[in-house]
């Protein structure tokens, strides 16, 4: 699997370049609609964390919790709706696209039970736009961690973005340092913040440039995307 190389490649001249040890950034391979001999295929090469945009194809790709490989981690990075979120918590490590109180709740009730926690990310909508899934702005994002007095069987590990679209660089390093900023705030209030997911196959050298500590790549390690296999 030459594009994993490959990116891990670019990951440690892109840290580098920046006065970063690519040690501080973490590769999240993305397998939407690829087959689970490809995800075993990076596996082999060392791959160890997963990310997967649908819950239906991480049930259905994936061995259950406790079955699967060694050391091997997925998380839910895709949108969630609530009517998913008793499936996405039985099978998911780690969800990242927590996006609403509403969700929390959710999430909360679903886990109460089996007194399990959680890990999460809150979900950023950095860029401001509509189609997009996060809390849009400071206001949004301070209420959410307010909220985590009432749901405690979430943990909150840090925040995601996804950069705009069209690749404008200037747009995506602010859309990245905005979040940034947000993560540093966050800390500085003693939350326990360790992830900062920003960064996919077209943006993660500007990610990794504006202090991103995950990168989720998929079409740079795994190829185009066969939409039908997903």
């Amino acid at each position: 699997m030459l594009g994993l190389e490959s990116v891990r490649d670019g990951i440690r001249r892109a840290a580098s370049s920046c006065g970063r040890s690519a040690g501080e950034v973490t590769l999240m391979a993305v397998s939407k609609t690829h087959p689970y001999e490809a995800v075993m295929e990076a596996y082999a090469m060392g791959q160890r964390l997963f990310g997967e945009n649908r819950v239906q194809e991480l049930a259905s790709k994936f061995p259950p919790p406790g079955q699967r490989p060694e050391g091997m981690t997925v998380c839910l990075i895709g949108h969630l709706q609530r009517n998913k979120a008793a499936k996405a918590v039985q099978i998911a490590d780690r969800i990242d696209s927590v996006d609403s109180t509403g969700l929390m709740d959710e999430l909360e009730k679903r886990l109460a039970p089996a007194d399990r926690v959680l890990d999460i990310l809150f979900e950023v909508n950095s860029s401001g736009e509509a189609q997009k899934s996060g809390f849009t702005c400071e206001e949004e994002l301070m209420a959410a961690l307010e909220h985590l007095s009432l749901t405690p069987h979430l943990r909150l590990a840090g925040l995601m973005t996804v950069g705009p679209l069209g690749g404008d660089e200037d747009r995506t390093r602010k859309a990245f340092a905005w979040t940034r900023s947000l993560y540093d705030r966050i800390r500085a209030m003693g939350y326990d913040l360790h992830v900062l997911s920003m960064g996919m196959s077209g943006d993660y050298v500007t990610a990794i440039e504006e202090g991103s500590t995950e990168v989720r790549i998929g079409t740079a390690i795994f190829g185009q995307r066969d939409y039908g296999n997903g």
